[in-house]
């Protein structure tokens, strides 16, 4: 078992950067949330609207912006940076590098760096620094490339492409002639590659469509863990470089998602829907097929999505909650929000028609 990792503040500076104002050799256990950090955690505020919990913290350092240094001062040390939150983020990547180096059994292989249970084709390459775990296969004509990780029970099918320094978690399935970039991380029992739902109505019955595009995923890509992206019909699904996929997430087939978008878990994206960069959809809403949203549209959680959006902004399409009740009584009125129309509609025409 690995000894716990341990550092300072000098040391958290000299990695990340940012401005000590306290004592730089304060030492260092955890990564901790606010309000349960204990004195030798750090942790970090990166709002202000939750500066009061900087007066009940114990937190042995806190990350925050120029705007509460002289508060977080006033109960200890801080770390001051312009943007807190990517700064909480470094830091955990560079914590999980620094601790992992310290665990045996998260080391480098010396030797041979594929599982003997592993099976890979004769016709697949596999790099040499590739790291390939038990009862995972590599089909025909697959490529695995530099510093790749395939953790068990992965699936690379016949063609499909993994770009250098991705890890690929269990039970993932990369379908056959699929392509996913470099640094990417794919977490366990996602499948890229599958059928998309395609059939044709025939007298009663359905006509399969067959898919016979494929999955192509940029860079820097992350997926969450049973996450379905549906290979194409004609033509590609494309998950562009950067974006963020959550656990849980259905992509239809032949769907576009732009640079930098990110998604939070049980959205699902229907067939041929076009989504543009840096965009956000909120858990569990709905994008319909052969919709598109523009650059920067951002939808809120459970909002079905039934037209294109043509703008940039923040859209939400969700009744609001209520007590059961009055929930009714709102639903049904606005049931009847089309017959008051017409009524005040024709009020307003027999008004002008009694003036005139």
């Amino acid at each position: 078992m690995a000894a716990p990792f341990s550092t300072t503040v000098a040391d958290v500076i000299a990695a990340i950067g940012g401005e000590c104002r306290g004592d730089a050799a304060l030492p260092l256990v955890e990564i901790a949330p606010i309000e349960t950090a204990g004195v030798q955690a750090i942790s970090f505020v990166a709002n202000l609207r939750y500066q009061s919990k900087l007066d009940d913290s114990a937190a042995g350092c806190v990350i925050v912006s120029e705007a509460l240094a002289a508060k977080a001062q006033q109960r200890g040390t801080c770390i001051v940076t312009p943007d807190p939150y990517a700064y909480f983020a470094r830091l955990t990547q560079w914590w999980k590098r620094s601790a992992q180096s310290l665990d045996p059994q998260q080391a480098v292989p010396t030797g041979s760096r594929i599982h003997p249970t592993a099976v890979i084709d004769s016709d697949a390459w596999v790099a040499q620094d590739a790291t390939v775990g038990p009862f995972t296969w590599v089909g025909p004509g697959a490529v695995v490339s530099s510093q790749v990780v395939l953790r068990g029970h992965v699936c690379v099918e016949a063609g499909a492409h993994v770009g250098a320094h991705t890890i690929i978690h269990s039970h993932v399935t990369v379908g056959n002639d699929c392509v996913v970039g470099q640094r990417c991380i794919v977490h366990a029992g996602v499948v890229i590659g599958a059928d998309g739902f395609g059939f044709a109505p025939h007298e009663g019955t359905w006509l399969k469509i067959e898919q016979l595009g494929t999955v192509r995923i940029g860079d820097d890509v992350e997926i969450g863990a049973n996450t379905c992206i549906d290979r194409g019909a004609l033509g590609d699904t494309v998950i562009s470089d950067g974006v963020k996929l959550d656990n849980l997430i259905q992509v239809g087939h032949n769907v576009y998602i732009g640079p930098h978008s990110a998604m939070a878990g049980c959205v699902g994206i229907a067939g041929s829907a076009r989504i543009g960069a840096r965009c956000t959809v909120g858990g569990g809403a709905v994008v319909l097929g052969h919709l598109s949203l523009a650059d920067d549209v951002h939808i809120s959680a459970a909002t079905v999505v039934t037209r294109s959006i043509n703008k940039p902004g923040h859209y939400t399409g969700v009744f609001p909650i209520d007590e059961n009740a009055q929930w009714e009584k709102n639903a049904v009125a606005l049931k009847q929000l089309g017959k008051l129309r017409e009524r005040l509609r024709r009020l307003e025409s027999d008004n002008k028609a009694s003036d005139a």
